[in-house]
């Protein structure tokens, strides 16, 4: 992955699969604060050599911890394209004809058999290593999936999208996300950052983060993340109703559920 100097000039990630331990970071600025920040891990996997360079992960089977491909995108399994097949018809479905390169998926794995991915990036390259495009696939607790498609970008550099996917009964459907993903390397090892800020008419609302420092996915590795994060599935879902319990209690706005938005992708464009 190339990127700006904010971002890594230069930068690419490393050649296998990895996986990436760091953290998670919340805090909403009004109208009062509420802020966390939780230690977890993620993977990064090469779509278009998925099989051939992890070995130590089970792929499409059960683990520990494993990656599934019908976690992501309509759900579609292996035999009929998996995760690849999904992204690849959805950019050609928004006339991005040339992310022909690799696909980096970063996401949640699924543990003991159980999955749920509030979250994931989808970074897809053309032949010659450019990053065309990122793709942002949110899902929310009612089962509902939305898709932020960016074009073109840059890593350090802000980009923007119009909020149209209800996540949090506590946020309006209203606003805007300001995206900004950077890659770095330090010491030898590679460190990745993606902020998400949610900004309405008086400002930035809430600031997200997720960050990690990447590793090869060995079986080392695996051990380590399941010793060190043994149920973090069950506790992403936990703490989502723990701090939602919280916001109640601080008499934030409850807003319900709207009807969902009218298009499964919503298109972004870089900030000016």
């Amino acid at each position: 992955m190339s990127a700006t100097p904010s971002g890594g000039v230069g930068m690419t990630l490393p050649p296998q699969a990895s996986i990436g331990f760091g953290q998670v970071r919340h805090k909403r600025l009004r109208p009062k604060v509420h802020a966390f920040a939780y230690r977890t891990f993620f993977l990064m996997l090469p779509l278009r050599r998925l099989t051939e360079i992890t070995p130590a992960l089970p792929v499409n089977r059960w683990g520990a911890i494993s990656f599934d491909e019908r976690d992501h995108g309509d759900g579609r399994d292996a035999q009929a394209g998996g995760a690849l097949g999904w992204v690849t018809e959805l950019l050609r479905g928004e006339g991005i004809q040339d992310a022909d390169g690799e696909i980096w998926l970063h996401a949640y794995p699924r543990m003991w058999g159980y999955a749920f991915k509030p979250v994931s990036f989808w970074y897809c390259h053309r032949k010659d290593a450019s990053l065309r495009a990122i793709v942002v696939e949110v899902n929310n607790t009612f089962g509902e999936r939305h898709c932020y498609v960016l074009e073109n970008p840059v890593f350090g550099a802000p980009l923007t999208a119009r909020k149209c996917f209800h996540v949090s009964p506590f946020l309006d459907v209203t606003g805007d996300y300001a995206f900004r993903f950077m890659l770095t390397r330090r010491e030898g090892r590679t460190h990745t950052v993606v902020r998400i800020d949610h900004r309405d008419g008086q400002g930035t609302l809430l600031q997200t983060s997720v960050s990690g420092v990447l590793e090869p996915i060995t079986r080392a590795s695996l051990r380590h993340a399941l010793w060190a994060y043994p149920a973090m599935t069950w506790m992403l879902i936990a703490r989502i109703h723990w701090h939602a319990l919280q916001l109640w209690a601080k008499g934030i706005k409850f807003h319900r559920k709207p009807e969902p938005a009218p298009s499964f992708v919503t298109r972004t464009s870089i900030d000016p």
